[in-house]
């Protein structure tokens, strides 16, 4: 299902947002001129990324400096071993939607 998250233009490079589309808490990221939703919590420890920084096509988790691929959610740096789960983004009408 397909969810509007958000307007065209609304975050800035290297910015991103909290959504929830039916009961989940996600970030909506904005990095490399491209858009990506990730689940919010660190597949590590239960800590908001939202708390974290983007660099390079990447998230970093501020409690332990894990970092994880915006594109795959995969676990770049330890102490992080499981990725996070990533979800389809589409761009239609000035509006972002999220693919849950």
């Amino acid at each position: 299902m397909l969810t509007a998250v958000a307007k065209l233009g609304e975050l800035a490079p290297d910015q991103m947002k909290r959504i929830e589309v039916n009961g989940q808490k996600l970030l909506l990221v904005f990095a490399n001129n491209q858009y990506y939703a990730i689940d919010e919590i660190c597949s590590h420890e239960d800590y908001s990324l939202f708390l974290g920084c983007i660099q390079n096509g990447k998230i970093k988790c501020s409690l332990h400096g894990s970092y994880f691929d915006l594109a795959t959610g995969q676990a770049l740096v330890d102490p992080a071993d499981q990725p996070i789960q990533t979800y389809p983004v589409k761009i239609e009408q000035d509006q972002i939607w999220i693919e849950v």
